[in-house]
């Protein structure tokens, strides 16, 4: 029995060892094949590089960067950063990048600020030139979007490349054409120049400061602006000298000389421009530099509910702006809109009485007897009607009648009581009056 069992274990013994011999010899096949295959890639390779037609070359489009090698930059490389058409070199270790890639995302943003000092592009904000009439619109800029180029630093260091292109984004304007209230100031609806004497330095730092507050000013349809609101305080405070005014019809030197002029020069161009003149008031006394009809003064502040004040409104369906110039001698106002509607505007000036002027004489022991100085010449008085005829297509359009009263201008003389005939005869003074209103009609077109 024991031989037995010992025949049927040697049996078992030799089939288990035929299994196993079998499956070493398949394993080993497994093993020859891949190695074949393997050497028979890397002999195809070496033919592809020989210039064997088995594999296409890998084309790269001329001028763009290398691909990444897929090893990690060195801290010290330098690298050229691109965005929006400019180039910068900078190292790695600059934009935070440690060895092995890591970047530092602390100094890496610090990085990308000073980087967007020299490299974003600013947005151009919407502007008149109100020389040239034209209006320069808004443009948004183009500037390095931190948290995007951040990513695009660790992918590029990663990646072991050596052109860093950074992400951007719009910059939007801080001030668009909307925010402006005008798109289109090409023409001129209506114009009007005074002039005044260079020499009264003064005045006419006056005119020049007061002329600044109007210059730009934009009225929107509908829209009624005030000359006081806009020109507000006229005070030594906001940088007003003492100038030449005219007080209860006679000329003095008060705060502020020279306002009435800048209101009335805007007040004749806007008159020609064909603008609504809702609130308006002529001198005391007649100014030479416009003809009567056409002034128009100011106080400030306004007294009582009417007040002295110009107001002017736009009744067109289209902004308009003002422009106002003072250089050389000259005051000038422009009134610039998109189109011009109308062909004409007339201006009629027709005196229906005149009033004559008071003399007042005052006694001056200065003077020799027998001489006299006129200090301020008189002027007649006049009530008269202003017109204004808007045409287009040669029809009236629109019509717009006032009634001004201007009154008398006193004058003040001064005789000499001074018995010594020594004195010297006194100076003439000059005195600068505008010419009476002669004739009952008074036309200019504009």
């Amino acid at each position: 029995m024991g031989m037995v069992r010992s025949r049927e274990s040697m049996n078992a013994y030799r089939m288990h060892a035929r299994r196993g011999s079998f499956l070493i010899g398949a394993g080993g096949l497994v093993v020859l094949v891949a190695v074949t295959l393997i050497a028979a890639y890397f002999l195809r390779v070496q033919d592809a590089s020989a210039g064997g037609d088995d594999i296409a070359p890998v084309a790269v489009e001329k001028g763009a960067p290398p691909p990444p090698t897929g090893v990690a930059v060195k801290p010290e490389a330098s690298v050229d950063i691109t965005f929006d058409k400019k180039t910068v070199k900078r190292t790695w270790a600059d934009l935070g990048v440690a060895p092995g890639g890591a970047v530092d995302r602390g100094k890496a943003e610090a990085a990308l600020v000073a980087l967007k000092h020299e490299l974003d592009r600013a947005p151009t904000n919407a502007r008149m030139d109100l020389e040239r009439r034209i209006i320069h619109k808004d443009e948004p800029g183009w500037g390095i979007d931190l948290y995007a180029s951040m990513s695009a630093i660790e992918a590029a260091a990663r990646g072991g490349a050596s052109v860093l292109e950074l992400e951007g984004a719009p910059i939007p304007p801080t001030f668009t054409v909307k925010d402006l209230g005008i798109e289109d100031i090409s023409v001129v609806l209506g114009h009007y120049s005074t002039t005044f004497p260079v020499g009264e330095a003064a005045r006419n730092d006056n005119l020049k400061l007061l002329a600044s507050h109007m210059d730009g000013v934009i009225i929107q349809p509908g829209q009624e602006i005030s000359f006081n609101a806009i020109s507000g305080d006229r005070t030594e405070k906001e940088g007003y000298k003492v100038a030449h005014v005219i007080t209860a019809g006679e000329m003095v030197d008060g705060m502020a000389g020279g306002s009435c002029q800048i209101s009335t020069t805007l007040h004749a161009a806007a008159f020609f421009a064909g603008l609504k003149i809702t609130d308006t008031t002529p001198h005391s006394r007649p100014s030479v530099y416009v003809p009567l009809g056409l002034d128009s003064t100011v106080v400030y502040p306004a007294k009582g509910a009417a007040g002295t004040d110009l107001k002017i409104k736009n009744a067109y369906k289209f902004p308009v702006a003002i422009h106002y110039r003072v250089a050389r001698g000259e005051a000038e106002v422009e009134i610039l809109g998109r189109e011009k509607p109308f062909d004409k505007v007339e201006f009629i000036r027709e005196v229906v009485e005149e009033k004559p002027f008071e003399t007042v004489t005052r006694e001056d022991d200065t003077i020799g007897v027998g001489h006299m100085v006129i200090d301020q010449p008189g002027f007649p008085g006049y009530k008269m009607f202003r017109y204004r005829n808007v045409y287009k297509g040669g029809k009236v359009i629109d019509r717009d009648k006032w009634t001004l009263n201007y009154k008398p201008v006193v004058e003040y003389v001064r005789m000499g009581v001074n018995p010594d005939p020594n004195l010297p005869p006194p100076k003439e003074k000059n005195a600068h009056m505008p010419k009476p209103a002669k004739g009952s009609t008074m036309k200019i077109v504009q």
